[in-house]
């Protein structure tokens, strides 16, 4: 026998049969008898055979294969989400395929121009915070291949889409600290072009309006990105301004934190001087002095309803119509880093 990789070649070459009787004995067709059958797999077993799935799937015109593509990978929110897919996706006969855009519209375009060339069987996306324009996408779906858009939205794209309502997330974060006596609510926002920016951002808005708080421009500040360094400048400008805020709602921890971090330096007391409330609730969060109070998202949940909805799209060889629109329920999680209200009762509020 030869070295390397065993082929059904050689298994029938090794029994002296055809190497297409050998395809069917793994295939356990009821043509052939029990006592050839048997022989394959035996040997088979013996030489560690493993079949060629690349081949199979060439003749079968499908790759088993769903991309995923994610902005980052690092963050807790966007490794949950991927945990969900993959415990859900790994009990089918699919593999996940991660790819990575770096919050680049641009190495977005080319990763979908190379799963087209793989032919991937569908595509699980969270688009970039520079992703204007969605041809790439429906280039996708033209090729018949199912697109589900998660966690950040492609306003006007028809498709599958698993969100979370951070409308809802953003109004009671705000309206929580409005009735926690706070009057003068800053807003350390995301980059623009985001779906999550814009809808975290009409809440703060429309919570202040409901209180009849004037808005005031200088009092919202965005960010370029989503780390902590990327927070740190905008929140300096916020915490030197002459008439100084008395709450910040940020667009995520990371920059929650950046804005605690500003505070600690200028000598101002959390929450005593200044009540700061994060998003995402990730998981060292709580373990800041003061604990960071938040708004919670089921992103598990998201990652695994979207695997779902793919695997769904997968499995029906119709049309791509009725698109889903799913949207989680986000929490808002009271903890040290923003004043009691004498409403409290829970660390937990639902919204």
């Amino acid at each position: 026998m030869k070295k390397g990789r065993v082929t059904i070649i050689d298994i029938a070459r090794e029994l002296s049969i055809a190497p297409s009787t050998v395809s069917r004995a793994l295939k356990d067709h009821p043509a052939l008898k029990k006592e050839t059958k048997d022989a394959v797999r035996a040997l088979a077993k013996k030489l560690d055979y493993q079949p060629n799935l690349l081949a199979l799937n060439l003749l079968q015109k499908k790759s088993n294969t769903i991309g995923v593509i994610v902005p980052e990978i690092t963050s807790h929110f966007f490794s949950a989400i991927i945990t969900g897919i993959q415990d859900v996706i790994g009990d089918s006969e699919y593999n996940i395929m991660i790819c990575l855009s770096n919050e680049s519209y641009e190495e977005e375009a080319v990763i979908i121009k190379k799963l087209l060339k793989i032919q991937v069987d569908g595509v699980l996306v969270s688009p970039t915070s520079e992703t204007k324009n969605f041809d790439h996408f429906r280039t996708l779906q033209k090729n018949d291949i199912p697109v589900v858009v998660f966690d950040r939205d492609c306003p006007g794209l028809e498709a599958d889409k698993v969100l979370v309502d951070d409308y809802a997330g953003a109004f009671q974060a705000v309206e929580y600290l409005i009735k926690s006596g706070c009057t003068k609510i800053a807003h350390l926002g995301g980059p623009l072009n985001l779906s999550t920016t814009k809808h975290r951002l009409q809440g703060y808005l429309d919570a202040l309006e409901n209180a009849d708080i004037p808005i005031r421009k200088e009092y919202i500040e965005h960010v370029p990105g989503f780390s902590h360094d990327d927070g740190l400048k905008p929140a300096e400008r916020l915490l030197k301004l002459e008439d100084l805020p008395d709450a910040i709602f940020a667009m995520n921890d990371n920059i929650a934190i950046s804005a605690m971090h500003i505070a600690r330096k200028m000598a101002l007391k959390i929450p005593d001087d200044i009540s700061i409330v994060g998003f995402d609730d990730e998981p060292h969060s709580s373990y800041f002095r003061p604990s960071l109070s938040t708004v919670w998202q089921p992103v598990y949940s998201l990652g695994m309803l979207s695997a779902r909805i793919i695997l769904h799209r997968l499995n029906d060889k119709g049309p791509q119509k009725n698109f889903r629109q799913e949207v989680f329920k986000p929490e808002l999680v009271l903890r040290a880093s923003s004043r009691e209200c004498a409403s409290r009762k829970n660390d937990k509020v639902k919204l």
